[in-house]
């Protein structure tokens, strides 16, 4: 029996055509087969859907991941893969928060999108797409993760990050190899898989918007940390920092921080560097962020980051050790752990 995929349409620039006027708008998932007329060649089922409110992914929060889980949950057990059409500039963020959400996953979720709309000549998105779907139906190397494919590269979600709004070549995975190449034929590494799921699914919808990103930057002052830090109804903040996570070792940032942690905010430091790793204590300069409590992000993209924190204050919202010790853990594979 022929595998079956749904391909689900949220928005963004993969689904756009041009009209009469030359203005883009979205076409309707039914007619893919009249835009990409290849797809009736593929040997497998392809049904479509899309999200009931179509967004540009700039105006995508957690309410529209979950209702992509919940389509994907309802759908669970009659498809074999699912390849989700969304915009570039929020996609790394909705991969990762989908593969926090899916606990158990078996199946393969992945997400494409485009820089050129569909109805261009030069289009992207008719190659992403065929390549999505031969991934998401592929049975001799079954991918049970959430994954981002663009420009001939099957990104673990979770390590993704947009680097290009100019290039086809949008997407990277800086601290992980890519979990497949599209060629002549597909190239696999089945050895970086994540464990296919063995216990019942479980997806979590819960996720709490009340965090914060702190971006460090020479001459930053105290009044714009301590705005951020005194937020109202802040739960959690994120730090981006210098190298492999050092900041200021100033008196005032320092207490600032610790000060934060008291009133029970969970900080999370990050580098702002692509590349790399924060290693705490590597470097005087923090040395005391680790000494007061602040949590190192290890590897972990800011788009994984933001998500995981999400998830976690979310799901687990009167169990703070709990989350920081999932903050401390690779959960879905999206950062290296020391040993």
């Amino acid at each position: 029996m022929n595998n079956k995929v749904l391909l689900l349409y949220t928005g963004g620039t993969i689904g756009m055509v041009q009209d009469g006027n030359g203005s883009l708008k979205p076409f309707p998932m039914e007619h893919i087969y009249d835009l990409v007329p290849e797809l009736r060649k593929c040997p497998y089922q392809i049904d479509t859907c899309q999200l009931d409110n179509i967004i540009d992914s700039s105006n995508m929060t957690p309410s529209f991941w979950v209702d992509i889980a919940e389509i994907i949950e309802r759908k669970y057990d009659e498809y074999d893969g699912f390849v989700i059409l969304h915009g570039t500039d929020t996609m790394a963020y909705t991969a990762s928060a989908l593969s926090f959400m899916f606990k158990n996953l078996s199946k393969p979720i992945i997400l494409t999108g485009s820089q050129l709309p569909m109805g261009v000549l030069r289009t992207d998105g008719r190659e992403n797409i065929i390549c999505a779907l031969e991934l998401a139906s592929c049975r001799e190397a079954f991918i049970p993760e959430v994954g981002l494919f663009f420009e001939n590269h099957l990104y673990r979600g979770n390590r993704s990050t947009k680097v290009s709004a100019e290039n086809f070549d949008a997407f990277c995975s800086f601290n992980f190899p890519s979990l497949a190449k599209a060629g002549i034929n597909f190239s696999f590494k089945p050895h970086l898989f994540l464990p296919k799921g063995t216990e019942p699914l479980e997806v979590r919808k819960c996720f709490d918007r009340n965090i914060a990103v702190l971006k460090l930057f020479p001459g930053i002052t105290p009044e714009v940390v301590n705005a951020i830090l005194n937020a109202e109804n802040l739960h959690g903040v994120i730090i981006e920092t210098f190298g492999s996570g050092n900041a200021p070792t100033e008196k005032w940032f320092i207490d600032a921080m610790y000060n934060a942690l008291k009133r029970g905010i969970t900080v999370l430091n990050v580098t702002q560097c692509k590349a790399g790793s924060v290693v705490m204590c590597q470097y005087e300069a923090s040395c005391e962020m680790n000494r007061i409590g602040i949590i190192g992000g290890n590897d972990i993209t800011l788009e994984a980051a933001v998500t995981k924190m999400m998830y976690l204050l979310g799901s687990y919202p009167n169990n703070p050790e709990y989350v920081r010790k999932g903050l401390q853990l690779s959960m879905r594979g999206e950062m290296t752990v020391p040993c």
